[in-house]
């Protein structure tokens, strides 16, 4: 399968000798996108740099990889700067109207699980009730409080991806105007991990206090909120399972819906969008590394999940089979609405309808060509098979 259009292959042969000694650049490019950043937003940075200081340890795990293309080094140097921007607008806004720091998030609907377990749909049929929102992908990318000022330049990021891999419309949804991922706000996760394997970043992720960046993304929503309807959010990341004990500290009555799927056919769809998007990044693909790499950090995400859910009321989390969004759509979902106090009418079925229709197609997968079995999958999560078998299956009739 062609993962990454031709034309870019040979850009990416012809030019990426040219970034070679790129890590002794780093200093230079944070100041650049610090520059750029404050120009932007007429702001400073002063009294980010914890912000700041995590950028650049993400900037030199791609530094740190052996074949970056150039595509993926001016790629990461971009994001950072995207990123510091959408920052340091939102610390403006809070300076300059103290009112939205009151502006308050309630009940929450968080929409978690492993990668390539329904998310994204049940995210976007979650939104279409007139008393629910979801933040769409050009808001969390720049929000600000018009939240359409910004929107043409995530039309312009989803349009150059879909030029540079063709086939990534098959794997992901990607919409500047649709609900998307708080990823998109939050500065570090695994999400980092689908485009790229940088050296280092891995293990400081995994060790780092997220709570700053749950307060950043409560921030962001209370921007994207003020002086509009307030309506209850609907959220959406399959990182939010490596730190849901410091989300919950950020919005204590969440309602947490977490999505179940036979993990190794989940394990085998992230490889495969994993070896999609690395391709772009990287002029070496290791298909086995990739395997090894998510298994291990999808035990860590269950364990650390788990954990985090004996501390919380059995009401705060309510676990959707896969096939409630699938095969058994129609006989579930307005079941689960009905337990979230959601509505569910013709506007509803409507979006389930049309969900249902455009169910993607065309992404083959095959776990063993990242090097792993089923029997491996269940040495590892065995435990998770266990406890969650009830929804990963269909039971017997």
């Amino acid at each position: 399968m062609e993962r990454v259009a031709p034309w870019l292959k040979a850009v990416n042969t012809v030019l990426t000798p040219a970034i070679a000694g790129r890590r002794k650049k780093i200093d230079r490019i944070i100041d650049r996108a610090i520059r750029e950043a404050e120009h932007r937003t007429a702001s400073t940075a002063h009294g980010d740099e914890e912000f700041i200081d995590g950028l650049k340890v993400l900037l030199r795990g791609y530094a740190d990889i052996d074949d970056l293309t150039l595509t993926g080094w001016v790629t990461i140097q971009q994001e950072v700067t995207d990123r510091l921007e959408n920052r340091l607008r939102i610390r403006k806004l809070h300076a300059l109207r103290p009112e939205i720091a009151d502006e308050p998030v309630s009940r929450p609907l968080v929409v978690t699980g492993l990668p390539r377990t329904g998310t994204t749909m049940l995210q976007r049929l979650l939104a279409v009730p007139d008393g629910h929102r979801a933040p769409l992908l050009h808001e969390l990318m720049n929000a600000d409080l018009t939240g359409t000022e910004h929107r043409h330049r995530a039309e312009r990021i989803v349009d150059a991806m879909g030029k540079a891999v063709p086939t990534f419309g098959a794997v992901y949804d990607m919409d500047a105007g649709k609900p998307d991922a708080d990823v998109f706000v939050l500065p570090h996760g695994i999400a980092h991990l689908v485009r790229a394997q940088p050296p280092g970043y891995v293990q400081w992720m995994l060790d780092r206090d997220g709570a700053a960046d749950y307060r950043y993304l409560k921030q962001t929503l209370q921007v994207l909120q003020h002086g509009r309807p307030r309506r209850r959010w609907v959220l959406r990341a399959p990182a939010h399972l490596w730190h849901l004990g410091d989300l919950m500290k950020t919005f204590p009555d969440a309602q947490i819906l977490w999505t179940h799927r036979d993990p190794a056919t989940a394990l085998a769809s992230l490889c495969s969008m994993t070896e999609t998007a690395t391709a772009l990044n990287t002029g070496r693909v290791d298909p086995q590394a990739i395997g090894r790499m998510w298994l291990g950090l999808i035990a860590t995400g269950l364990d650390r999940a788990r954990a985090a859910r004996r501390r919380l009321p059995g009401y705060a989390i309510v676990d959707v089979p896969y096939r409630h969004l699938t095969d058994d759509a129609a006989q579930a979902l307005p079941g689960l609405f009905g337990r979230l106090g959601a509505p569910w009418g013709p506007a509803e079925q409507r979006a389930l309808d049309a969900s249902l229709a455009d169910r993607r197609t065309g992404h083959p997968y095959d776990l063993a060509r990242y090097g792993l079995t089923d029997r491996d999958v269940d040495q590892v999560l065995g435990d998770y098979k266990r406890v969650f078998g009830e929804y990963l299956y269909r039971p017997n009739r």
